[in-house]
Protein backbone atom coordinates (compact mmCIF):
# COMPACT_ATOMS: atom_id res chain seq x y z
CA UNK A 1 0.00 0.00 0.00
CA UNK A 2 2.77 2.57 -0.17
CA UNK A 3 2.30 5.45 -2.01
CA UNK A 4 4.58 7.74 -4.04
CA UNK A 5 5.68 11.08 -1.44
CA UNK A 6 3.13 13.83 -1.67
CA UNK A 7 3.69 17.24 -0.22
CA UNK A 8 0.93 19.86 -0.21
CA UNK A 9 2.61 23.49 -0.14
CA UNK A 10 1.30 27.13 0.48
CA UNK A 11 2.01 30.28 0.23
CA UNK A 12 1.29 33.67 0.90
CA UNK A 13 3.30 36.87 -0.32
CA UNK A 14 2.51 40.58 -0.17
CA UNK A 15 4.14 43.17 -1.77
CA UNK A 16 4.10 47.16 -1.11
CA UNK A 17 5.63 50.09 -2.59
CA UNK A 18 5.64 53.01 -0.07
CA UNK A 19 5.02 56.88 -1.43
CA UNK A 20 8.98 57.31 -0.50
CA UNK A 21 10.43 54.65 -2.92
CA UNK A 22 10.81 52.22 -0.56
CA UNK A 23 9.86 48.57 -1.28
CA UNK A 24 8.65 46.11 1.09
CA UNK A 25 7.65 42.40 0.75
CA UNK A 26 6.55 39.62 3.23
CA UNK A 27 6.48 35.76 2.50
CA UNK A 28 4.87 33.02 4.43
CA UNK A 29 5.18 29.12 2.90
CA UNK A 30 3.73 26.35 4.95
CA UNK A 31 4.31 22.74 3.61
CA UNK A 32 2.89 19.38 5.23
CA UNK A 33 3.76 15.74 4.36
CA UNK A 34 0.49 14.24 2.66
CA UNK A 35 2.43 11.04 1.87
CA UNK A 36 5.72 11.43 3.56
CA UNK A 37 8.43 8.14 3.76
CA UNK A 38 9.63 6.25 6.55
CA UNK A 39 10.64 2.76 7.68
CA UNK A 40 10.44 -0.09 9.50
CA UNK A 41 12.29 -3.58 9.94
CA UNK A 42 9.82 -5.77 9.65
CA UNK A 43 12.54 -8.11 11.11
CA UNK A 44 12.53 -6.23 14.44
CA UNK A 45 10.61 -7.92 17.53
CA UNK A 46 9.14 -5.43 19.50
CA UNK A 47 11.55 -4.63 22.68
CA UNK A 48 10.94 -7.07 25.55
CA UNK A 49 12.55 -4.75 28.56
CA UNK A 50 13.29 -1.12 29.46
CA UNK A 51 16.06 0.60 31.21
CA UNK A 52 15.59 1.56 35.09
CA UNK A 53 16.15 4.66 36.44
CA UNK A 54 14.88 8.07 34.54
CA UNK A 55 16.49 6.85 31.36
CA UNK A 56 13.51 4.67 31.03
CA UNK A 57 14.05 3.61 27.12
CA UNK A 58 12.81 0.30 25.59
CA UNK A 59 15.52 -2.31 25.00
CA UNK A 60 16.47 -5.35 23.36
CA UNK A 61 18.53 -8.24 25.52
CA UNK A 62 17.35 -11.54 25.09
CA UNK A 63 19.02 -13.86 22.47
CA UNK A 64 16.45 -14.68 19.71
CA UNK A 65 19.28 -16.29 17.93
CA UNK A 66 21.75 -18.40 20.04
CA UNK A 67 24.38 -20.90 18.05
CA UNK A 68 22.85 -23.15 16.37
CA UNK A 69 24.02 -25.66 13.61
CA UNK A 70 20.66 -25.51 11.65
CA UNK A 71 21.42 -28.59 9.08
CA UNK A 72 23.52 -30.19 11.80
CA UNK A 73 26.13 -30.46 8.33
CA UNK A 74 28.49 -27.85 9.82
CA UNK A 75 30.16 -25.10 9.23
CA UNK A 76 27.74 -22.72 11.03
CA UNK A 77 26.48 -19.43 9.03
CA UNK A 78 27.08 -16.22 10.18
CA UNK A 79 23.56 -15.91 11.14
CA UNK A 80 23.38 -18.59 13.49
CA UNK A 81 26.57 -17.84 15.09
CA UNK A 82 27.02 -15.14 18.24
CA UNK A 83 23.86 -13.17 20.20
CA UNK A 84 21.62 -11.60 18.41
CA UNK A 85 18.33 -9.96 20.22
CA UNK A 86 16.88 -7.83 17.45
CA UNK A 87 15.27 -10.19 15.06
CA UNK A 88 12.53 -12.30 14.41
CA UNK A 89 13.69 -14.45 11.48
CA UNK A 90 17.58 -15.49 12.64
CA UNK A 91 18.24 -16.18 9.21
CA UNK A 92 17.09 -13.08 8.29
CA UNK A 93 19.49 -9.76 8.87
CA UNK A 94 17.14 -7.13 8.14
CA UNK A 95 13.54 -6.60 6.61
CA UNK A 96 13.37 -2.90 5.64
CA UNK A 97 9.81 -1.56 4.76
CA UNK A 98 9.13 1.63 3.01
CA UNK A 99 5.60 3.12 4.85
CA UNK A 100 3.70 6.31 4.78
CA UNK A 101 3.19 9.07 7.47
CA UNK A 102 1.70 12.54 6.70
CA UNK A 103 3.49 14.46 10.13
CA UNK A 104 6.53 16.22 8.43
CA UNK A 105 6.03 19.53 8.12
CA UNK A 106 7.67 22.81 7.12
CA UNK A 107 7.34 26.31 7.67
CA UNK A 108 9.23 29.28 6.28
CA UNK A 109 8.68 33.36 6.87
CA UNK A 110 11.00 35.72 4.99
CA UNK A 111 10.46 39.54 5.31
CA UNK A 112 12.70 42.53 2.82
CA UNK A 113 12.63 45.85 2.24
CA UNK A 114 14.44 47.76 -0.48
CA UNK A 115 14.87 50.96 -2.39
CA UNK A 116 16.91 52.29 -5.23
CA UNK A 117 17.79 55.65 -4.76
CA UNK A 118 17.86 58.06 -7.62
CA UNK A 119 21.78 59.07 -6.88
CA UNK A 120 22.66 55.46 -7.62
CA UNK A 121 22.31 53.65 -4.22
CA UNK A 122 20.37 50.75 -4.06
CA UNK A 123 19.87 48.86 -0.55
CA UNK A 124 18.51 45.98 0.26
CA UNK A 125 17.64 43.91 3.86
CA UNK A 126 15.70 40.90 4.70
CA UNK A 127 15.18 38.84 7.98
CA UNK A 128 13.80 34.86 7.40
CA UNK A 129 13.33 31.74 9.30
CA UNK A 130 12.11 28.50 8.54
CA UNK A 131 11.65 25.32 10.19
CA UNK A 132 11.40 21.78 9.02
CA UNK A 133 10.36 18.37 10.86
CA UNK A 134 9.95 14.66 9.54
CA UNK A 135 10.67 11.59 11.45
CA UNK A 136 13.32 10.46 9.20
CA UNK A 137 15.85 11.95 6.26
CA UNK A 138 15.57 9.18 3.60
CA UNK A 139 18.30 8.37 1.60
CA UNK A 140 19.61 6.04 -1.31
CA UNK A 141 19.55 3.04 1.08
CA UNK A 142 16.78 2.17 2.59
CA UNK A 143 18.54 0.25 5.49
CA UNK A 144 21.15 3.00 5.67
CA UNK A 145 18.21 5.48 6.53
CA UNK A 146 16.56 3.25 8.73
CA UNK A 147 19.21 2.23 11.07
CA UNK A 148 20.98 5.70 11.26
CA UNK A 149 17.84 7.37 12.12
CA UNK A 150 18.50 9.03 15.64
CA UNK A 151 15.51 8.54 18.46
CA UNK A 152 15.43 7.80 21.70
CA UNK A 153 12.61 4.88 21.71
CA UNK A 154 12.01 2.66 19.19
CA UNK A 155 13.35 2.90 15.63
CA UNK A 156 10.50 1.71 14.27
CA UNK A 157 8.72 4.47 15.45
CA UNK A 158 11.31 7.29 15.63
CA UNK A 159 9.41 10.14 16.49
CA UNK A 160 9.88 13.76 14.45
CA UNK A 161 12.63 15.91 14.99
CA UNK A 162 14.25 18.63 13.00
CA UNK A 163 14.87 17.49 9.09
CA UNK A 164 18.06 17.79 7.13
CA UNK A 165 16.41 21.26 5.50
CA UNK A 166 15.84 23.14 8.19
CA UNK A 167 16.87 26.46 7.34
CA UNK A 168 16.52 28.55 11.33
CA UNK A 169 17.89 32.48 10.40
CA UNK A 170 19.64 33.77 7.93
CA UNK A 171 19.56 37.79 7.77
CA UNK A 172 21.27 39.89 5.00
CA UNK A 173 21.59 43.33 3.73
CA UNK A 174 23.14 44.31 0.49
CA UNK A 175 24.04 47.84 -0.91
CA UNK A 176 25.72 49.11 -4.05
CA UNK A 177 26.30 52.33 -5.55
CA UNK A 178 26.88 53.02 -8.88
CA UNK A 179 28.39 55.85 -11.14
CA UNK A 180 30.33 56.90 -13.94
CA UNK A 181 33.47 58.25 -12.29
CA UNK A 182 35.97 58.28 -15.30
CA UNK A 183 33.77 58.89 -18.49
CA UNK A 184 34.23 55.67 -19.48
CA UNK A 185 31.22 53.70 -18.28
CA UNK A 186 29.82 52.95 -14.82
CA UNK A 187 31.88 52.46 -11.41
CA UNK A 188 30.17 50.06 -8.88
CA UNK A 189 30.89 49.70 -5.38
CA UNK A 190 29.12 47.00 -3.82
CA UNK A 191 28.78 44.81 -0.13
CA UNK A 192 26.61 42.08 0.90
CA UNK A 193 26.47 40.93 4.56
CA UNK A 194 25.07 37.40 5.44
CA UNK A 195 24.60 35.61 8.93
CA UNK A 196 22.93 31.98 8.53
CA UNK A 197 22.24 29.34 10.52
CA UNK A 198 24.77 26.77 9.36
CA UNK A 199 23.12 23.39 9.79
CA UNK A 200 21.85 21.09 12.99
CA UNK A 201 23.09 17.66 14.55
CA UNK A 202 21.97 15.16 16.85
CA UNK A 203 23.46 13.94 20.40
CA UNK A 204 23.62 10.25 20.25
CA UNK A 205 25.23 7.58 22.47
CA UNK A 206 28.50 6.08 21.20
CA UNK A 207 27.76 2.29 21.07
CA UNK A 208 24.88 0.73 20.83
CA UNK A 209 22.86 0.99 24.53
CA UNK A 210 19.71 -0.36 23.53
CA UNK A 211 20.03 -3.52 22.01
CA UNK A 212 18.31 -2.50 18.80
CA UNK A 213 21.55 -3.36 16.38
CA UNK A 214 22.32 0.33 15.56
CA UNK A 215 25.85 2.15 16.72
CA UNK A 216 25.04 5.66 16.27
CA UNK A 217 21.41 5.85 16.59
CA UNK A 218 20.29 6.51 20.29
CA UNK A 219 19.48 9.87 21.41
CA UNK A 220 21.00 10.78 24.81
CA UNK A 221 19.11 11.38 27.97
CA UNK A 222 19.94 14.72 29.19
CA UNK A 223 20.33 14.37 32.96
CA UNK A 224 18.53 16.77 35.74
CA UNK A 225 21.52 16.65 38.01
CA UNK A 226 24.83 14.18 39.03
CA UNK A 227 22.54 12.26 41.04
CA UNK A 228 20.98 10.67 38.10
CA UNK A 229 24.22 9.64 36.31
CA UNK A 230 25.76 6.36 36.45
CA UNK A 231 29.06 6.68 34.87
CA UNK A 232 31.67 3.76 34.64
CA UNK A 233 35.47 4.58 35.11
CA UNK A 234 37.83 5.62 32.61
CA UNK A 235 40.82 2.57 33.17
CA UNK A 236 43.81 1.81 31.19
CA UNK A 237 45.06 -1.33 32.41
CA UNK A 238 44.98 -1.21 36.38
CA UNK A 239 45.29 2.66 35.92
CA UNK A 240 42.29 4.84 36.74
CA UNK A 241 42.54 7.76 34.22
CA UNK A 242 38.73 9.33 34.83
CA UNK A 243 36.64 8.49 37.85
CA UNK A 244 32.93 8.13 38.01
CA UNK A 245 32.77 11.49 39.98
CA UNK A 246 34.90 13.28 37.59
CA UNK A 247 33.04 12.46 34.50
CA UNK A 248 29.60 13.38 36.16
CA UNK A 249 30.91 16.86 37.41
CA UNK A 250 32.60 16.92 33.48
CA UNK A 251 29.20 15.88 31.98
CA UNK A 252 26.99 18.38 34.24
CA UNK A 253 28.73 21.52 33.20
CA UNK A 254 28.94 19.97 29.33
CA UNK A 255 25.29 20.10 29.87
CA UNK A 256 25.31 23.59 30.82
CA UNK A 257 27.12 25.26 28.47
CA UNK A 258 25.80 23.71 25.19
CA UNK A 259 22.83 25.77 23.93
CA UNK A 260 20.57 22.27 23.20
CA UNK A 261 21.30 20.48 26.41
CA UNK A 262 20.88 23.12 28.88
CA UNK A 263 17.43 23.03 27.55
CA UNK A 264 16.71 19.92 27.67
CA UNK A 265 16.50 18.38 31.21
CA UNK A 266 15.31 15.24 32.38
CA UNK A 267 14.85 14.38 28.77
CA UNK A 268 16.25 13.52 25.67
CA UNK A 269 18.09 15.61 23.16
CA UNK A 270 15.89 15.85 20.04
CA UNK A 271 17.07 14.69 16.88
CA UNK A 272 18.57 17.89 14.83
CA UNK A 273 18.48 19.59 17.87
CA UNK A 274 21.45 21.31 18.18
CA UNK A 275 21.62 24.36 15.91
CA UNK A 276 24.83 25.44 14.73
CA UNK A 277 25.78 28.79 15.66
CA UNK A 278 25.10 31.46 12.51
CA UNK A 279 28.10 32.29 10.34
CA UNK A 280 28.61 35.93 9.56
CA UNK A 281 30.45 37.36 6.55
CA UNK A 282 30.95 39.72 3.93
CA UNK A 283 32.02 40.31 0.11
CA UNK A 284 32.77 43.31 -1.24
CA UNK A 285 33.53 43.77 -4.78
CA UNK A 286 34.33 47.01 -7.11
CA UNK A 287 33.65 46.51 -10.72
CA UNK A 288 34.81 48.78 -13.45
CA UNK A 289 32.93 49.30 -17.07
CA UNK A 290 34.26 50.80 -20.40
CA UNK A 291 32.24 51.05 -23.45
CA UNK A 292 32.67 51.89 -26.85
CA UNK A 293 30.46 51.83 -30.17
CA UNK A 294 32.07 49.71 -32.72
CA UNK A 295 30.50 49.81 -36.09
CA UNK A 296 27.35 51.48 -34.54
CA UNK A 297 27.04 48.49 -31.49
CA UNK A 298 27.69 49.22 -28.03
CA UNK A 299 30.78 47.15 -26.72
CA UNK A 300 31.82 46.84 -23.20
CA UNK A 301 34.79 45.63 -21.04
CA UNK A 302 34.33 44.86 -17.28
CA UNK A 303 37.14 44.67 -14.84
CA UNK A 304 35.86 43.23 -11.53
CA UNK A 305 37.85 42.97 -8.02
CA UNK A 306 35.96 40.83 -5.42
CA UNK A 307 37.23 40.11 -1.83
CA UNK A 308 34.91 37.04 -0.52
CA UNK A 309 35.02 36.79 3.22
CA UNK A 310 35.78 40.28 3.71
CA UNK A 311 35.29 40.16 7.39
CA UNK A 312 38.35 37.49 7.60
CA UNK A 313 40.22 39.85 5.89
CA UNK A 314 39.77 42.17 8.44
CA UNK A 315 40.29 39.91 11.65
CA UNK A 316 41.64 36.60 11.59
CA UNK A 317 38.42 35.82 14.09
CA UNK A 318 35.99 37.17 12.06
CA UNK A 319 33.78 35.31 9.29
CA UNK A 320 34.61 31.67 10.65
CA UNK A 321 31.47 28.63 10.77
CA UNK A 322 31.90 26.38 13.69
CA UNK A 323 31.15 22.48 13.98
CA UNK A 324 30.94 20.36 16.79
CA UNK A 325 33.49 18.59 18.03
CA UNK A 326 31.90 15.35 18.88
CA UNK A 327 28.37 14.14 18.88
CA UNK A 328 28.96 11.44 20.57
CA UNK A 329 30.13 13.17 24.52
CA UNK A 330 29.23 9.63 26.15
CA UNK A 331 29.93 5.72 25.04
CA UNK A 332 27.54 3.26 26.09
CA UNK A 333 28.77 0.58 28.34
CA UNK A 334 27.40 -2.84 29.79
CA UNK A 335 24.29 -2.16 31.85
CA UNK A 336 24.15 -2.04 35.77
CA UNK A 337 22.92 -5.33 37.05
CA UNK A 338 19.80 -3.33 38.08
CA UNK A 339 19.13 -2.31 34.41
CA UNK A 340 19.87 0.97 34.62
CA UNK A 341 22.35 2.77 31.79
CA UNK A 342 25.71 3.30 32.04
CA UNK A 343 28.17 4.75 30.05
CA UNK A 344 31.91 6.73 29.91
CA UNK A 345 32.50 10.04 28.68
CA UNK A 346 34.27 10.91 25.56
CA UNK A 347 38.27 11.94 25.77
CA UNK A 348 39.59 14.05 23.48
CA UNK A 349 43.24 15.04 23.26
CA UNK A 350 43.66 13.18 27.38
CA UNK A 351 40.88 15.87 28.74
CA UNK A 352 37.26 14.68 29.16
CA UNK A 353 35.33 17.24 26.21
CA UNK A 354 34.38 20.64 27.80
CA UNK A 355 32.85 22.61 25.33
CA UNK A 356 30.45 22.17 22.13
CA UNK A 357 31.79 23.41 19.33
CA UNK A 358 35.33 24.88 17.96
CA UNK A 359 36.24 26.95 15.16
CA UNK A 360 37.01 25.44 11.26
CA UNK A 361 38.94 26.52 8.78
CA UNK A 362 37.94 25.59 5.48
CA UNK A 363 38.05 27.38 2.37
CA UNK A 364 35.27 29.39 3.14
CA UNK A 365 36.24 30.24 6.35
CA UNK A 366 39.37 32.47 5.38
CA UNK A 367 39.01 35.54 2.73
CA UNK A 368 39.97 34.90 -0.95
CA UNK A 369 40.26 37.75 -3.23
CA UNK A 370 39.44 37.21 -6.76
CA UNK A 371 39.90 39.13 -10.44
CA UNK A 372 37.77 39.09 -13.34
CA UNK A 373 37.41 39.88 -16.78
CA UNK A 374 34.08 39.75 -19.20
CA UNK A 375 33.53 40.93 -22.68
CA UNK A 376 30.25 42.24 -23.81
CA UNK A 377 28.99 41.68 -27.37
CA UNK A 378 26.18 43.88 -28.10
Amino acid sequence: DFRFPQVFRSNLALDHRFASGWRATLELLWGQDVNGVYYINANMPAPDNVFAGPDSRVRWVGDRCPTVDPDGAGPIPPQFTGTQTNRINCAVTSAIVLKNQNVGRTYNSAISLERQFTNGLYVKGATAYGTATNTVDAGSIAFGSWNNNQHSGDPNNPGIGNAAGYQGRRHFLVASYTKNFTGLGNTVISTFIESFTLGTSSYVFGGDLNGDGGTSNDLIYVHRDQTEMNFAPIMSGATTLFTAAQQAAAWDAYINQDPHLSTRRGTYAMRGGLILPNVTRMDVAVSQDISRLIGGQRNALQLRFDILNFTNMLNSDWGLSQRVINNQPLIATAPLADGRARYTMRVINGQLMNKTFQKNAGVNDVWRMQLGLRYSFN
